[in-house]
Formats: structure tokens, C-alpha cells, sequence
């Protein structure tokens, strides 16, 4: 007997993961195909070792996880748990033993999308998520499960990921996240909005740079690059917060959602369909980079995003790669394909590094500065170094982290100007016709 997606047991199934994501009609095409089971108390709906790789979803009653008698978890049809296919890990390493009269269905796992899929193809997958009758817009899980990140990932982690999350409460005005100190937590607002800012140095007065609402995340470019946090995050309002620890972010989001090419596997990369981003700052670029490449700096990234073509992949470089894994992972996140030179600019010889300004030397005329063209001569200019000092990229980032934010606050002046000439011509113009009924008035 085939689900009629109307149904009861059509909204229920429908609501799964990743069966939630799927576009309408394919959704329909594998209901078709879906047979309702029932078992009875105490039996056994897979055991230890089983091979059969159809995923099984319960959709009433509870089961118990068990290892050798040893209670792994029980699982009830109202639990967060059940939105996914029960500890579907072939062969199975627990036994599902039902604890009560359930219904359940089992599911051909090559009916689902692939994960392999094109931007393009994933693109278009995206669609609005049915939502049962009694929504209240507070529907975080949702977000997290739209997300190119967590579509991407194993159906297995992000049941870890849903058992692990910890909801957390922030009073207005409460410090979140403190520039300077070590990652700890990845975040999602539930409710609330946060203001983000940042000092560009110790003595520095603060700039304010993005304010955050509810279904918006933040925290993990520190878990990213290893790097303590950069900026500052501050709750506007009363907050409520879904967190999960660096721990399982690393284990359960960073490490399957980041890949990683060689220098050397560069050239097998097709250069009409990719591009080569270097986030370093632009005097690091400057002084030497890859040819083809384009800089747009991390703390500028979000920003560039706007103007880059989905449709084409990007390799993302560094320093020493750390910085390539939060700008990889902010691609991503915007379904962008990305992946990662291991171990950045440090990992490739000198040879193949260009400048941005080359020199020729010559006996008998001055240096002269192309600006793109590279000169030939008989004598070269000494090697580059491999790197700035990291006092000095740190301190040449933060300036111009700061001019950038220094430009925002302008611009944001100058539309406020605007908005104020705007309402005084409009106030002028009322008064000139208030003056001019008292005028006729007086009369």
C-alpha cells in the first residue's frame, strides 16, 4: 500500500530527514514506493551485523538501541531522534528492539538525491519545507537542515548533531562571544538579535559591523582556523540560543565538509569552471602569489560572495591553510563548491610564485614597475620572502579591517544624511503650507 502525501502518515513522513529537502515531485514518486509496517512489542526490526541498506524511520511507538544488552538509546516516535533513519550504519553495529507496538516504514536509500550533485542541480533542489498547521516561525531545526552544510553531511552526524545541540538563554546587553578569547561554541539564534563589532586594536574605540537575527549563525570561523575569536558578539535583545560545542563541530561538521587538494593537484582542476581566491591580505598578496589567482581577504570575503558565479567552484589559499577553512566553509555555506590547498602558500615552492609589481634590473636605465605585465631581464631581482612577518600581517590586517569598517560607517552616514535632508524638505514643506493657512486665516 503506496502513502498518499495528504495523509497523516504523508505530513509525518514529510517532515524527515532529508526527505524535508527533497523537491515536491520526487517526494511523491518515493511515497509511492513506501509500504507501512507494524511490529509488535519485543521484536527485533534489525539486529548487530544485519547487511540490508534500507533505512528504516519510525513514525509511532518507541525502540531501544542496544549493544550486547547494553543500552545504546531509546528512541521515541516524538523525539527529535526520529526524524532520522534509525543508526543506519552498514552493517549495523546495534540492535533496534522496539519497546512498544510501532509503526514504521523501511526505504531504499538510492531513491534519495544524491550527495554529489552539481551547485547548479542543488540550486534548483531547494524548496520551501511544508510546515505543520500550528508553526510559529521558531522553526530553527529547518534552517540548520537547509543549510548546503548540513545537507551535505552524513545522515549519521547530523542525528549526533541534533542529540548534542544545547539551547542556552542571554540576557540583553550580555556579552556572547569576547574578541581575543578561544572558540568554544558555533551558534544559532533562535530568537533575538545580536550586534557584532570589533576593536582594531587593544586602544582602539569599537566599530560596529553587522547586527544578527534570528535564524542567523556565527562562531565558527574561531573553530575554523584554530585562531581566537575575532570579533565581539552582544545580545541587542533577550536571546535564545541553539550552540553546539567546537568538539562536535570539528568531528561532526568540519572535518566531512572540508576538502582538501595538493599544489600539485591544482592543475588537474579545470581553470574555465574555477576560481583561484587568495584570503590573505593584499600586502601578503602582493608580495607574491599564484598566478590566475584573485585576492579577496577573509575579512572582505562575505562581501565578494555577492559578485562570485555559483555556477563555478572555488580553491581557496592562505598562509598556512587555517584561514582557507573558515573562507572554504563560508562558501559553502553560501553553495559555493570550495576546496583547500593544504598547507596554503608555506606548502609550495618559490619557483611558482608571481608578484604583483616585478622589477628589471638593468646597468644602464633605472628600475622600471609594470603593473601586470611581468619584465624579463638578464639579471632578476632576489627571491621573495615566503611570508610577512605575522606581527606585520596582523598588524596591516587590523588596518584594514579597520578602513573597511571606517568606509561602512560613511557610507551608512551618508544614507542617514539622505534620510534626514529627505524628512527636513518634507517638514519644510508642510510648515510653508501651515504659514500659509495661518496667512489666509489672519485675513
Amino acid at each position: 500500500m503506496t502513502v498518499d502525501i495528504q495523509s497523516k502518515e504523508g505530513k509525518i513522513i514529510r517532515r524527515l530527514i532529508p526527505l524535508s529537502t527533497i523537491p515536491a515531485e520526487q517526494f511523491k514518486s518515493i511515497c509511492a514506493t513506501i509500504s507501512i509496517e507494524t511490529a509488535k512489542p519485543n521484536t527485533f526490526l534489525f539486529k548487530k551485523n544485519d547487511t540490508d541498506d534500507k533505512l528504516i524511520y519510525l513514525l509511532q511507538g518507541s525502540i531501544r538501541l542496544q549493544s550486547d544488552e547494553i543500552i545504546v538509546e531509546n528512541i521515541s516516535s516524538k523525539s527529535e531522534s526520529s526524524k532520522f533513519a534509525l543508526a543506519h550504519q552498514i552493517p549495523r553495529k546495534i540492535d533496534a528492539l522496539t519497546l512498544t507496538s510501532v509503526v514504521f516504514f523501511r526505504l531504499d536509500p538510492g531513491l534519495l538525491p544524491s550527495q554529489n550533485t552539481s551547485n547548479e542541480q542543488q540550486e534548483n533542489s531547494y524548496m520551501a519545507i511544508d510546515e505543520p498547521e500550528d508553526n510559529n516561525n521558531d522553526d530553527w531545526m529547518t534552517t540548520l537542515l537547509k543549510s548546503p552544510i548540513f545537507r551535505a553531511l552524513p545522515p549519521a552526524n547530523l542525528q549526533k548533531i541534533i542529540m548534542n545541540l544545547q539551547e542556552t538563554q542571554i540576557k540583553k546587553g550580555e556579552l556572547i562571544i569576547k574578541q581575543g578569547e578561544p572558540g568554544d561554541y558555533y551558534y544559532l539564534i533562535k530568537q533575538g538579535h545580536c550586534l557584532v563589532s570589533r576593536k582594531p586594536s587593544a586602544n582602539a574605540k569599537e566599530i560596529k559591523l553587522a547586527q544578527l537575527s534570528s535564524q542567523d549563525t556565527f562562531g565558527e570561523d574561531s573553530l575554523l582556523s584554530g585562531d581566537p575569536r575575532n570579533v565581539s558578539v552582544t545580545a541587542l535583545t533577550d536571546v535564545s540560543l541553539i550552540r553546539l560545542n567546537k568538539e562536535n563541530f570539528i568531528s561532526l561538521i568540519k572535518e566531512p565538509s572540508l576538502k582538501f587538494i595538493s599544489f600539485d593537484q591544482l592543475a588537474d582542476e579545470p581553470s574555465q569552471s574555477t576560481l583561484l581566491i587568495d584570503v590573505r591580505s593584499p600586502d601578503a598578496y602582493n608580495k607574491q602569489h599564484l598566478a590566475h589567482s584573485i585576492n579577496a581577504p577573509f575579512f572582505s570575503l562575505r562581501m565578494f560572495i555577492k559578485s562570485i558565479d555559483k555556477t563555478k567552484s572555488a580553491i581557496v589559499i592562505c598562509e598556512n591553510g587555517k584561514i582557507s577553512e573558515a573562507a572554504a566553509f563560508l562558501l559553502l555555506r553560501n553553495k559555493i563548491s570550495a576546496k583547500i590547498i593544504k598547507g596554503g602558500m608555506n606548502s609550495i615552492p618559490l619557483e611558482n610564485f608571481e608578484s604583483a609589481a616585478t622589477f628589471s634590473i638593468d646597468d644602464n636605465t633605472d628600475a622600471s614597475l609594470t603593473n601586470g605585465d611581468t619584465l624579463k631581464s638578464t639579471k632578476q631581482a632576489p627571491p621573495l620572502e615566503t611570508s610577512l612577518p605575522h606581527s606585520e600581517i596582523d598588524s596591516n590586517t587590523a588596518l584594514i579591517t579597520e578602513n573597511e569598517a571606517l568606509k561602512q560607517t560613511i557610507q551608512s552616514l551618508r544614507s542617514e544624511k539622505e534620510t534626514l535632508e529627505k524628512k527636513y524638505r518634507q517638514l519644510f514643506k508642510q510648515t510653508e503650507k501651515l504659514k500659509s493657512a495661518l496667512d489666509s486665516l489672519k485675513k
